[in-house]
């Protein structure tokens, strides 16, 4: 391994003082994290600080989002040209999501000691395979440089610095890499001047902040303490948004020329990114991380009750909720109550099993998948779905609070306190029914009966005819199974007989598609959620999808709203 350079030390220190300034992030409410007051604090002039002619309030973010492991992994494998993953994020110190729900949340994507120790020996190691593989080499070293030694290593210097930190380099800066290069064969004598050169800048480069993070280092602020992203830190937003990944080289070009800081240059860009095969994968990641899709894959059930059931199934459910999301945002254009009441799912023979489906007229792909219609009577959207309900579901029955708590938080945004301490070991007593037990214990008349008996049970009761694995059930312990409710929304009280009927007027609640951008805007913008979210930013998106608009373009609207154009000034936080 080679010694750290000037450089790496330069990095070291830069990292301590990142986080000396802390940019490094180290009952009834609290559903998407107590909101705080965000913004900055009030200008010294006259300005709003802040504001942005369209209305809508720029919160005060960190300028220096770091890139998650996924993203990381993207991007090498982007940079470098490569067939697959390198597959050494797996090996980095993971990021505690601390109750966040996306894993892009900039607030758990801190730079601990162990984590840097991870990046540099993956830098190292990714340097190494390259620079030892000729068909890899040539990857990132064009056939159209320079001969002449100085000229070529200037050339590409350039070309691979503004691609590894995603803008043109300085002249000191290449100046300093320049100087590194020229330490190549010291450290790697066994090679040629020119490939140990790379090696030893590759090091360096993938081990810099500009790499790591993605900076936004622009100081021009108007009187509004609003500062507008450079093409450049538009483009890595843009592109880490919607592909989890570096910028493509039409983005590089868009930034090149300027047109991305344009209204119809980001429009055609955010357009053109959606299209791609790369969104789709981004667009099942938020619905997987929203979904808390990971979970299912730890599914268990009791086989005394369920004697077939197979732990692989978990996988199946995980894949299935993928599936519908391709199939109903990107390829029929859907919006959020297409997503909520659509009965197209994509089944295996054991979903099938779960569903009531009739396979025999069923065509399954390579994977055992097939498309399939199920029963409207029982089926309405992701949430009747078997992975969300067995996710929710007991080693027996179904779990009413469970299932109520997620729908509350996930999709109507309810802000519910955490359970009370002496809730820890509460049990079900030994009443008939799973509907009557839960009322025992947390309805009228009990300690629980504000949040639960108004919010989580009446949610929770909508799912009792679909048992801990999912599957349909008319009768609990031989008594005609009650999933009537009724939930109190902020546009007034709403009734329904069962979880199907819940998802109609969920899809036709302005709270819930105001809870869908409240996530959407937390994804894109990679923070928490805070108060001032909740004003024209959340109103602007939350009424494009009210109004029946297709997923994308609610997306759309966020993408080239001001709030993903603009940052806020330096307010006396970070440097």
């Amino acid at each position: 391994m080679r010694k750290s350079s000037c450089l790496m030390f330069d990095l070291r220190s830069t990292l301590l003082v990142l986080g000396s300034c802390a940019l490094l992030l180290a009952a009834c409410k609290g559903s998407i994290g107590d909101p705080e007051d965000g913004g900055g604090p009030d200008g010294d002039g006259d300005g709003c600080v802040g504001c942005t002619p369209s209305g809508i309030t720029v919160v005060d973010s960190t300028r220096f989002p770091r890139m998650s492991h996924a993203q990381w992994e993207n991007t090498v494998q982007d940079l470098f040209k490569l067939s697959a993953p390198v597959g050494l994020s797996s090996a980095f110190a993971p990021d505690p999501l601390g109750g966040k729900a996306f894993d892009n949340n900039t607030a758990s994507l801190q730079v601990t000691q162990n984590l840097w120790g991870d990046y540099q020996v993956a830098a190292e190691t990714i340097a190494a395979t390259v620079t030892s593989d000729a068909t890899l080499l040539a990857n990132i070293v064009p056939a159209d440089l320079p001969s002449e030694p100085a000229a070529k290593q200037q050339a590409w210097l350039e070309r691979f610095g503004k691609q590894a930190w995603r803008r043109p380099l300085t002249a000191a800066e290449v100046d300093s890499l320049k100087a590194l290069f020229a330490q190549g064969t010291t450290h790697y004598p066994e090679l040629d001047a020119f490939t140990a050169g790379v090696r030893v800048t590759i090091e360096e480069l993938l081990q810099s902040p500009h790499f790591v993070y993605r900076p936004e280092l622009g100081s021009d602020a108007d009187d509004n303490s609003l500062i507008a992203l450079t093409d450049w830190e538009l483009a890595s937003r843009l592109s880490y948004t919607l592909w989890n990944t570096m910028p493509d080289p039409l983005l590089f070009e868009a930034a090149e020329s300027g047109d991305l800081v344009t209204d119809v240059g980001l429009t055609d860009q955010v357009e053109r990114l959606l299209a791609s095969e790369k969104a789709t994968t981004t667009m099942q990641l938020f619905f997987d991380q929203l979904n808390d899709a990971e979970q299912y894959l730890a599914i268990d059930k009791a086989t005394e009750l369920y004697p077939d059931f197979d732990p692989a199934i978990g996988a199946d459910m995980r894949e299935e909720l993928s599936r519908f999301v391709t199939y109903t945002v990107l390829e029929q254009n859907g919006n959020l109550k297409d997503l909520l009441t659509s009965r197209t799912a994509f089944v295996t023979q054991e979903l099938a099993d779960i569903y009531g489906v009739d396979t025999s007229t069923l065509t399954f792909d390579a994977d055992g998948f097939a498309q399939a219609e199920l029963d409207p009577a029982q089926r309405s959207g992701m949430l009747t779905r078997a992975g969300f309900l067995a996710f929710k579901g007991t080693l027996s029955q179904p779990d009413t609070i469970l299932r109520g708590v997620f729908v509350n938080r996930r999709f109507i945004c309810t802000e519910l306190q955490d359970p009370p301490d002496e809730a820890a070991d509460a049990q079900l007593g030994d009443e008939v029914t799973n509907r009557q037990k839960v009322e025992a214990l947390t309805g009228a008349g009990t300690c629980g009966a504000s949040c639960h008996g108004s919010f989580i049970n009446p949610v929770g009761y909508a799912f009792e005819n679909y048992g801990a694995l999912g599957e349909w059930r008319e009768l609990d312990s031989g008594i005609a199974i009650d999933a009537s409710s009724k939930f109190p929304f902020e546009d007034g009280e709403q009734t329904f007989s069962n979880a199907v009927e819940l998802s109609e007027v969920l899809a036709d609640s302005p709270q819930v598609h105001a809870c869908f951008s409240r996530f959407w805007i937390e994804y894109v913008m990679a923070r928490d959620i805070v108060k001032v979210d909740d004003d024209a930013l959340i109103e602007l998106v939350g009424e494009a999808s009210i109004a029946g608009a297709p997923v994308r373009e609610v997306l759309t609207t966020l993408l080239t709203s001001d709030a993903f154009r603009y940052r806020l000034g330096n307010q006396g936080g970070e440097p």
